[in-house]
């Protein structure tokens, strides 16, 4: 490295880790620092909005400290026009903090309907697709605890049930041996605004977020007006703790369910289960088919529970078709062993 390029490189580190001499950003770090355990090199989701602003600056902080290498990730999926340029804005203002992001760009038709969650769907498809080119097994998201507030309250909306409620996690795994970590999610989205205007005096506006067609914006509106009425959001952050605590002890019984009465072919992607499988509780037999499903099939979310249901139905009552296909899986019956294999 030239002597020209060493000392620029020294000055943006300085200028970046003197941040955490301000007492709240220092407050965040410290909390960040200890939801992230990771001794690797690590990936970080980035929009340009405070939140991942916030993470972008957190995550080169921490790969600094712990000499560890660091990418970033933006994704322009073309909703609005003006993605593409709000997408190499932050590019330009990220890269004079030494902060390099690659821009990873959806190619395919125009979303229409639904779009929240498929634009989710193409940003993770993305994101894993440039993680696995670059053997990266941990990819970073923004999610805080404001987040976490109003995922539950829009599960509860629709009626989810316990592993559902408790769905935002420290870390989850996920599909391509990839790990996700959210180190932000016991961090207030007031905290990181407050980093993102004192370390870049800079972020983007996402005007979804005010849209009212959008279900998350009208949660937003309604706990902003529940804080007027008095209303107390830590007792929600409670009934969410006793929640996992419960979901907690279902997992145990799941992984057990697994261990016991199943076997994983890693070569062969394919797994068989037992008769005793099926034996367990309803709930129990559902989460350790939505494990099967998920990573023979390789998706990032779960198949639909009714499917899954029509599905142990079938199994229990002898009346699976020759040829059932759920999650990009393929599921046989054959005496009494159940295979599920991927589909070609």
């Amino acid at each position: 490295m030239k002597k020209r390029s060493l000392n620029a490189n020294q000055i943006t580190r300085k200028n970046i880790l003197a941040n955490l001499k301000d007492k709240v950003i220092k407050s965040v770090y410290s909390s960040f620092q200890n939801n992230l355990k990771i001794n690797d090199h690590f990936a970080v989701a980035v929009s340009g909005g405070p939140d991942s602003l916030a993470l972008a600056f957190l995550s080169k902080c921490y790969s600094l400290k712990k000499n560890l290498k660091s990418y970033f990730f933006i994704v322009d999926h073309k909703i609005r026009k003006e993605s593409s340029f709000e997408a190499k804005s932050v590019q330009k203002k990220l890269e004079k903090f030494g902060i390099k992001c690659k821009i990873l760009t959806w190619k395919g038709k125009k979303l229409k309907g639904n779009i929240q969650s498929n634009a989710r769907k193409i940003r993770y498809n993305l994101l894993f697709k440039e993680c696995k080119t670059k053997s990266i097994k941990s990819l970073l998201i923004g999610h805080h605890k404001d987040d976490l507030i109003e995922n539950f309250l829009i599960r509860l909306y629709r009626g989810s049930g316990l592993r559902g409620l408790t769905s935002f996690k420290v870390n989850n795994q996920l599909t391509n041996e990839i790990l996700i970590y959210r180190p932000l999610i016991k961090i207030r989205k007031k905290a990181l605004l407050y980093l993102s205007k004192k370390a870049f005096n800079f972020y983007v506006n996402d005007p979804f977020n005010k849209d009212d067609k959008f279900q998350r914006s009208r949660i937003r509106k309604f706990l902003e007006f529940s804080k007027q009425e008095g209303f107390n959001q830590n007792k929600i952050e409670k009934t969410i703790d006793n929640l996992e605590d419960a979901n907690a002890s279902v997992e145990n019984y799941v992984f057990r369910n697994l261990s016991e009465n199943s076997f994983y072919s890693k070569s062969q992607n394919k797994y068989l289960l037992s008769a005793f499988f099926f034996i367990a509780p309803n709930e129990i037999i559902m989460r350790s088919l939505f494990h099967c499903i998920k990573l023979v099939g390789k998706k990032y979310y779960n198949v639909r529970g009714k499917k899954v249901n029509k599905l142990i139905n079938e199994i229990k009552k002898d009346k699976l078709p020759k040829r059932t296909t759920l999650g990009g899986c393929i599921i046989k019956k054959v005496a009494e062993t159940v295979i599920i294999y991927a589909e070609k």
